[in-house]
């Protein structure tokens, strides 16, 4: 483990679709990767090694299973029998439709099944972002600090809090302030800026429910949410990879990486004073 109790959260890269998923199966590329946050792995990971810092990703869809929200964000459309009406979850942890409003389950699953993909696809994530943040509690750090890495199309859909809104390369979201210090937060947004990226704060997201359940101040936990605008590295169309230009963003995430693993202990100082 780092000396430096930071760790990073990729929750929407993985393409697997699990078997209790069928209605995923033989789907039109553009559209099973409409909100995939495809290729932040590959963006991430070889800064990520470099500067050892630990990170949890996944390697099943989120449609199947969405690792930012929580196994009850279902509703009557995705599971049979859920006391909650169809459509107050259809972006839930089971996806009815896409953020372009195309349709994605043709009628709700079992409990049984949805139990399954918790236990397959929920579970074993957050358990190992528990475990990290367990292991930094036993060498001594009171405070840890989690970024949770994510993508987002260049221009928000009717979904989105920002229809038809062009989008800043990088939105950092804090829950409003609640799930992290100003500190911590002032220093993501610098190193991002630096790195040469131009950066939103809390629009149009606010974080989701990873930042929700570990950005707990107060308790030693402080996370962040950090999207990154897709047409930076990859065609939104075909969603395929732009080689060159994914090459700049690496660059620009491992030194954005770099000033914030360099610059934590300032932020830790701080809070010891």
């Amino acid at each position: 483990m780092s000396s430096i109790p930071f760790l990073v959260s990729i929750p929407h890269s993985g393409e697997k679709v699990p078997p209790q998923a069928p209605w995923l199966n033989g789907l039109p590329e553009d559209l099973l990767m409409c909100d995939v946050d495809r290729y932040v792995d590959r963006l991430y990971e070889p800064a990520l090694n470099e500067l050892k810092i630990p990170f949890v990703k996944t390697e099943w869809h989120r449609y199947a299973g969405d690792l930012n929200r929580l196994p009850e964000d279902v509703d009557a459309s995705s599971v049979e029998g859920d006391p909650h009406p169809a459509g107050q979850f259809n972006r839930g942890f089971l996806w009815t439709i896409t953020t372009t409003e195309r349709p994605l389950m043709t009628k709700p699953i079992s409990p049984a099944t949805h139990q399954e993909l918790v236990e397959l696809i929920y579970e074993p994530f957050h358990a190992s972002i528990r475990h990290l943040y367990e292991k930094f509690r036993q060498e001594g750090h009171k405070v840890v600090y989690h970024l949770d890495a994510h993508s987002m199309p260049s221009v928000g859909t009717r979904q989105h809090r920002d229809p038809g809104e062009r989008r800043a390369d990088i939105v950092v979201s804090d829950c409003q302030g609640l799930s992290c210090s100003a500190a911590y937060r002032d220093l993501v947004i610098a190193a991002y800026c630096v790195a040469g990226f131009k950066v939103a704060y809390n629009w149009p997201y606010l974080g989701g429910r990873v930042t929700e359940t570990y950005g707990l101040p107060a308790q030693g936990q402080e996370a962040l949410q950090v999207e990154m605008n897709r047409d930076l590295y990859m065609d939104e169309v075909t969603k395929r990879y732009r080689p060159e230009a994914a090459a700049k963003v690496q660059a620009k995430v491992k030194k954005a990486l770099g000033l914030i693993f360099s610059h934590l202990p300032l932020v830790m100082n701080s809070k010891k004073s």
